[in-house]
């Protein structure tokens, strides 16, 4: 059984009623954010189920734009985030829908702008977050860990080339999931680590043969 931590207990500190539709939308927008790391231009936002019928009170919107504009979660300018000047530059829209398969407090982000990316994920309480699909790919990304995305092509010996330049600067790998669209096709990994990757490592896993597109992702802060 897991230990219920202090945090699980108080919730965050943040702005707004809900640590599930406030506190962990902004979180998901952020974290969102992070991932796509380029200008973005537009953003468009599907609720499903609670998030769709109850975020609207609990401030779930505004959490979102504030996430994906920079602002964390005891930020004073997301209640009036509509009506800021960091929203002025992001055309930005909202959807709605039910679906049974999807959690309760469950989003999808479309993010454009130097590129396109599709984000889904999670608000699974007291603040915590889980990134659930980035593009086709299936993932599970909290926040919690530094991490290392990459899309590259499948195929043998992939997955120990890049894990032998986290070995060589004695960089410790806390988990490590991959998908793939087919054998040989494109796959994903995402690797989180504890401690930091160097920018000298990064560089050379992006310099590596069939490597497609990698961002390393700094862990939220609580």
């Amino acid at each position: 059984m897991k230990r219920a931590t202090l945090f699980d207990i108080i919730s965050p500190v943040m702005i707004g009623p809900s640590s599930s539709h406030t506190a962990g939308a902004v979180r998901l927008g952020l974290l969102a954010r992070n991932i796509y790391n380029s200008s973005i231009k537009k953003v468009t936002f599907k609720l499903y189920n609670s998030y769709a019928h109850t975020g609207k009170g609990h401030g779930t919107e505004k959490g979102l734009l504030a996430g994906i504009l920079g602002l964390s979660v005891d930020d004073r300018r997301i209640k009036d985030i509509f009506n800021s000047n960091v929203a002025k530059n992001v055309e930005y829209s909202f959807e709605y829908s039910d679906d049974f398969r999807r959690h309760p407090n469950s989003v999808d982000i479309t993010l454009d702008g130097e590129y396109k990316m599709f984000i889904a994920g999670d608000s699974i309480g007291a603040g915590e977050i889980l990134i659930t699909r980035i593009n086709e790919f299936n993932v599970s990304l909290s926040g919690n860990y530094n991490t290392l995305i990459l899309v590259y092509k499948d195929k043998p010996g992939m997955i120990s080339n890049v894990t032998s330049h986290l070995q060589s600067k004695n960089i410790n790998i806390a988990s490590l999931d991959c998908d793939r669209n087919a054998k040989g096709k494109d796959a994903s990994m995402i690797i989180c680590v504890d401690g930091n990757i160097q920018d000298s490592v990064i560089d050379k896993i992006k310099n590596m043969s069939d490597v497609y597109f990698v961002t390393y992702v700094k862990k939220l802060e609580n």
